[in-house]
């Protein structure tokens, strides 16, 4: 059962490596002609100088609470040593994800757009390898820093202790706070700075010099792309390692302190077996996506966006449960009660839950969807007061 945590680290390598690899793939594809390249660089130098901007703050916050932090833990010793480097490296991880998910953004925009001039399916095979590397990057990372530090504290205090159990928890909480606090200041700085940027370029640029639409005249324009990766790029890559981040030391709190003192390590070593075989799974969509567009290319009269990405949410997703069931009942078998199906179902009900969000989200939003066609038709009936109406009643029907 032990031999198992070994394969934690080995994971999370992994899922960095295949990051590394999807991310040269990337960058060997052509960004097009001397103008997709001038404005993607234009872009890229923006978007890496609000980062630079943005660090400088947040190092600054980060050297505040670690100092305090240190007051707590070796002045008053009212928290443990390990807290402040907990969470130093917390925040660390979860900009060092921003980082290459923001870098990896500004190179695949214009290569993204380059290979949608050979084929749609040449686009979309860039664009969602691009966004691998991000998804690998904050599963890769998020994992390995839970794993070190649980190797960490489990190497010097005693886990039968009930005391030690305490402090390896609470040294893990702080991780999480950690990665909260960079997230925090990555997400709502980059929606603050995309917002400003957009109702820049378009008051400058629509109003008052009455340029099209992202008219690269328009320096505004360049902001705004700027600001578009720092809100949807850094944000919710910094966003996505927090929350990976805080619910993996939460379960391993919850397993330390728990009822369940007699199966710890089988508990364990289930939560990473899953987190390691979500990462297989993950990969084995990445490679084969390109596969299953090209068959629905092929076979189609119309080639339709959402029917490729739709399958492979139902395959990955049958993939999780199928290996949900079959590691549960070979690790958690022993506990009695049959604890490993009621979490094998639990599991298995948000991963269906997670496959059904898209559905539900194509009724509203769908060009197929009635309530689509109810905003198209009002907003040729009744002018922007109908339309606004008709979208409002859309949205409050969404919400549901």
């Amino acid at each position: 059962m032990n031999t198992l945590f070994y394969f934690v680290p080995a994971a999370s390598v992994l899922a960095l490596v295949f990051a590394a690899i999807f991310y040269r793939q990337m960058r060997r594809e052509d960004e097009g002609t001397p103008t997709m390249k001038q404005i993607a660089l234009y872009v890229r130098e923006g978007a890496m100088a609000y980062l630079r901007q943005q660090y400088k703050v947040v190092i600054i916050v980060f050297i505040v609470l670690a100092l305090f932090f240190s007051v707590l833990a070796y002045v008053f010793h009212i928290q443990n040593p390990w807290v402040p480097f907990a969470f130093l490296t917390g925040g660390f991880f979860s900009g060092l994800a921003g980082f290459i998910g923001m870098k990896t953004a500004t190179y695949a925009s214009g290569r993204t757009a380059n290979a949608c001039r050979r084929s749609l399916n040449a686009g979309l095979k860039v664009a969602f390898r691009s966004g691998a590397v991000m998804g690998l990057t904050v599963v890769g990372l998020g994992l390995l820093d839970i794993s070190l530090w649980y190797w960490v504290l489990s190497a010097f205090y005693d886990m039968s202790v009930s005391q030690n159990l305490i402090i390896i928890t609470t040294t893990m909480l702080t991780f999480g706070m950690g990665a909260s606090t960079q997230a925090l200041f990555a997400r709502v700085g980059g929606g603050i700075y995309t917002k400003a940027a957009d109702v820049g370029a378009d008051i400058v640029g629509k109003v008052e010099s009455d340029l099209p639409e992202d008219d690269p005249r328009n320096p505004g324009v360049i902001a705004d792309c700027t600001g578009d990766n720092a809100g949807d790029s850094i944000g919710p890559t910094a966003d996505g390692f927090e929350t990976y981040g805080v619910t993996g030391v939460a379960l391993v709190s919850f397993i330390l302190l728990g009822v369940f003192k007699d199966y710890q390590v089988q508990l364990l070593a289930w939560i990473f077996t899953m987190r390691f075989l979500m990462i297989i799974t993950s990969v084995i969509a990445y490679w084969i996506n390109g596969g299953i567009t090209k068959a629905f290319m092929a076979n189609a009269k119309k080639f339709d966006f959402e029917a490729p990405l739709t399958s492979l949410v139902w395959i990955t997703s049958i993939l999780s449960i199928i290996m949900t069931f079959g590691v549960s009942n070979f690790l958690l078998k022993d506990m009695g009660e049959n604890l490993w199906l009621v979490l094998s179902i639990i599991i298995s009900c948000g991963t269906l839950g997670a496959a059904l969000i898209p559905e539900a989200t194509k009724v509203f939003t769908s060009p197929k969807a009635k309530h689509t066609h109810e905003v198209v038709v009002a907003s040729k009936e009744g002018g922007a007061s109908l339309t606004i109406l008709s979208g409002i009643v859309s949205g409050n029907f969404s919400g549901f």
